[in-house]
């Protein structure tokens, strides 16, 4: 319930209302960070977020894109459709941080925050659920699954998660630990990449480690192709067009002295257009050809297109940004695009989005996303809620 003193100041009202429930969130990602879950397991997590949505007094529709939640916020005049997205799923990373509330399921953790954003969607909704009155339109609260595979946002619209109420604008965020706590980030146009994959086999023939002339040797050819797959960066993308390909994984044989039949490489392919993009597979795909007939071998990729490239509205993000600064002051930046990837770029296909950075990182401190010890500054969830609170307010406003 948002105070009558403040009433005529939003700033006051949503930091008032945002401290007040700030313990409460702090304690629910700690819950949700001691039980992670899996891409497409967020069973417990999706009903924590259902129960406390239905604590606040908004109705709830789970099961939508198989384990996300879906709550709506209705203002007190009609208006635009506003979508503001958390993701919900954990890593398969084995913790390492030591807190008295890490991970009690071996091999998995909140290693990306999302336990940070789940707790913050949840803070927006109960600050905006007291602002209901001022809102001219309806917010729509996604707590979407399955972000860390980007195939949560494609599984959720493709459920229907942009209709009824159909959405006009959306809004995501991320927690940066690169970035200090109480600082914001803002990216114009294009911000994140493009994130495809790729899985190679190479077959060659088996034979005695003594006997090489005998075999034809898949890893030798492995070897060769991951120097290869360097060159379509440095040779054939425009140095003024950034990309990166990396193999991430290779497996091979069994024992030490038997050369293997064959080598699996899997790895991703990041770029930040469409062109590179088209450059980067087309070489990939020649590189595999090329080294059947130099290696002797016969290769086989399954090259798979994932999430597009995250663009920012240009107009969303104005007004955005300008929401921040008037809730806190000049503590939003711009920042420079990143190579990592974000699924929430799948919403941008449909309707106009902006995504928001939000400083995550303890003093003393330097920490990174995906990490075994990654420990985030839990004041971020505080400062989150009233950023995205106050964007909310003024695009409905």
């Amino acid at each position: 319930m948002i105070q009558s003193n403040s009433i005529n100041d939003p700033a006051a009202a949503i930091r008032e209302a945002t401290a007040r429930i700030t313990p409460q969130l702090i304690a629910l990602r700690r819950d949700l960070h001691a039980h992670p879950e899996l891409a497409f397991e967020e069973v417990r997590t999706a009903a924590v977020v259902a129960r406390e949505l239905g604590r606040i007094g908004i109705p709830a529709r789970t099961g939508i894109g198989r384990t996300g939640v879906v709550g709506l916020i209705e203002g007190g005049r009609p208006g635009p459709v506003l979508a503001i997205r958390a993701d919900m799923d954990a890593l398969p990373i084995l913790e390492q941080t030591g807190l008295p509330f890490a991970s009690t399921i071996a091999g998995k953790m909140h290693a990306c925050g999302h336990d940070i954003h789940t707790s913050t969607l949840l803070g927006v909704a109960e600050v905006l659920a007291g602002l209901a009155p001022r809102l001219a339109g309806t917010v729509k609260l996604i707590f979407q699954p399955a972000e860390e595979t980007l195939g949560g946002a494609a599984s959720m619209i493709a459920d229907g998660v942009l209709d009824d109420p159909k959405v006009d604008f959306a809004l995501g965020f991320h927690n940066q630990p690169e970035m200090p706590t109480g600082r914001f980030g803002f990216v114009p146009g294009t911000a994140l990449a493009a994130a495809d994959s790729f899985d190679i086999v190479i077959h060659g023939r088996s034979g005695h480690a003594a006997y090489p002339h005998a075999a034809i040797d898949p890893i030798l050819a492995a070897a060769t192709l991951i120097q290869l797959l360097q060159t379509v960066v440095s040779r054939e993308v425009k140095p003024i067009c950034p990309a990166v390909v990396t193999v991430g994984a290779i497996h091979a044989g069994t024992v030490r002295n038997i050369i293997p039949d064959q080598c699996t490489l899997s790895g991703t392919v990041r770029t930040l257009d469409e062109t590179t993009r088209d450059v980067a597979e087309r070489a990939i795909a020649r590189l595999c050809a090329g080294l059947e007939q130099t290696m002797r071998v016969r290769c086989v990729l399954d090259y798979q297109r994932g999430e597009p490239v995250l663009v920012n509205d240009q107009a969303l993000l104005e007004r955005s940004v300008a929401a921040v600064r008037a809730q806190f002051g000049a503590v939003i930046d711009q920042c420079e695009p990143s190579l990592g990837a974000e699924d929430f770029a799948a919403f941008c296909a449909h309707v106009p989005v902006f995504h928001l950075r939000v400083g995550a990182s303890q003093k003393g401190r330097s920490d990174r996303l995906h990490n075994s010890d990654y420990q985030p500054d839990e004041a971020c969830i505080g400062l989150g809620v009233q950023a995205l609170s106050r964007a909310a307010l003024e695009l409905l406003g």
